[in-house]
């Protein structure tokens, strides 16, 4: 085969073999494909697309680019759920613990965070003591014994995919329906998990924008995970505001465990119920309104905040800090937001609210970016709730004085008040099975 031949084929409008789309990948992880020509057939996919049967191929061509893992170990069904990320989402540390203490298993995956907030790991890693690199064999050992653990994603998983997102980051060809399905997927399929539930985020704090956009990928991965025999849904969900009153890491991860005190803000609860009882309808606990009473229960008797707590102390964290939340350290300046006029919250740009707390020092901006755990936004009102000028809208919080000036504006910046109230949204607005 010649590379030649496939940009061009797919320039034109081809559809491509399985034999082309798996040798490209092979080649170009091997280093015999140079990066010209495998960003010159990204940008002739960016305009021609792929078949939902290319795209396919492409994403298990990803998975097999690497380590494919084997928790055949694992006693039980094994399930996961994936965001398309969004501003103080923080569902899966609540989710995971939810299902893993109603008998599900679950050995998570997770990435750092670039950009508004840490990802996953390092929120978890907000928590003293708490380890995101174990073995494989100790990361099932807690598994198997607790019912879930989260490490941080294997440097041998879905190689292709990293090199891809890399080049396709400076040529302009991210937002391409068959690059981002078969990059998210292609990670998870590697992943050994029997179900998984997706939360494909819409919405002005979203990678997509629009619900249109949002069902196309949702469908598109939905269709991905059917074909390589998995079970799995996706529900589309409003990242039209910052989920829950928290952004940032320490303060994130003392959010959900408020949620798994049984307390905690609505939208947080609601999202965490709906992707907690997708996954155990998924694997056979009933149906949909008796997993959704299932997942409350564990909220509320304790049960996964005890499963939460045991999983911490399984990879080295102090389970009190589960237990007392005040032992988080905390940030040592803040600085109260005031509305700058009466009327209600019409609006909120909410990727605007993450750079917000990206510039107090939540996030990253470059790979070697060390975050401040403790800074972020503990939000006073939100979207659709009445102020007067003078009234809090947030609290900014950073270990670092100086940011605090160019968080406040960039905040005040990306919120919108207005005279009249603005129509209340669903936080759910799609089910794709």
């Amino acid at each position: 085969m010649r590379m030649y031949d496939i940009i061009q084929k797919k320039r034109d409008g081809g559809r491509l073999t399985d034999a082309e789309i798996r040798w490209f990948i092979s080649e170009y992880v091997s280093g015999r494909i140079p990066d010209y020509q495998a960003s010159a057939l990204c940008m002739a996919i960016y305009f021609c697309g792929m078949t939902a049967e290319e795209t396919t191929t492409l994403t298990l061509a990803i998975r097999d680019s690497g380590e494919v893992l084997d928790f055949s170990g694992i006693n039980g069904i094994r399930a996961d759920k994936h965001s398309t990320g969004g501003v103080g989402d923080k569902t899966s540390l609540v989710v995971i613990p939810v299902v893993s203490s109603l008998g599900i298993k679950s050995a998570k995956m997770s990435g750092r965070g670039l950009g508004h907030t840490g990802g996953t790991v390092d929120k978890l890693e907000a928590i003293e003591g708490f380890k995101t690199n174990l073995s494989i064999e100790k990361f099932e050992a807690i598994v198997n014994e607790v019912g879930c653990a989260i490490v941080g994603q294997s440097a041998d998983l879905a190689p292709a995919d990293k090199m891809l997102y890399a080049l396709r980051d400076v040529t302009a060809t991210v937002d391409s329906m068959p690059l981002i399905a078969s990059s998210i997927m292609g990670k998870k399929l590697a992943a050994d998990d029997d179900c998984i539930v997706l939360d494909v985020k819409t919405g002005s704090g979203a990678f997509m924008k629009t619900l249109e956009n949002s069902r196309e990928l949702a469908e598109l991965m939905v269709d991905i995970g059917k074909r390589a025999g998995k079970k799995i849904t996706a529900l589309i969900t409003n990242m039209d505001a910052p989920l829950g009153n928290k952004i940032g890491n320490t303060l994130e991860v003392i959010e959900a465990i408020e949620v798994l005190n049984g307390k905690g803000p609505e939208d947080l609860i609601e999202i965490c119920v709906a992707l907690s009882a997708n996954i155990l309808f998924l694997a056979d606990k009933g149906i949909l309104a008796e997993c959704e009473e299932m997942a409350r229960k564990a909220l509320t008797d304790g049960s996964a905040l005890e499963t939460f707590a045991k999983m911490v102390a399984a990879q080295g964290g102090d389970a009190e800090w589960i237990y007392h939340p005040e032992k988080f350290p905390k940030a040592a300046y803040s600085k109260t937001v005031l509305a700058d006029r009466d009327g209600f919250i019409a609006r909120v740009d909410t990727e605007g609210y993450g750079v917000s707390a990206l510039l107090l020092g939540a996030g990253r901006n470059t790979k070697e970016d060390v975050i401040d755990m403790t800074a972020g936004i503990v939000l006073r009102a939100k979207t659709g709730d009445f102020v007067k000028a003078g009234d809090p809208i947030a609290e900014l919080f950073t270990s670092r004085e100086e940011t605090l000036a160019s968080a406040e504006k960039k905040l005040l910046a990306s919120t919108v008040i207005e005279e009249t109230k603005p129509k209340k949204i669903p936080l759910i607005l799609d089910r794709v099975e």
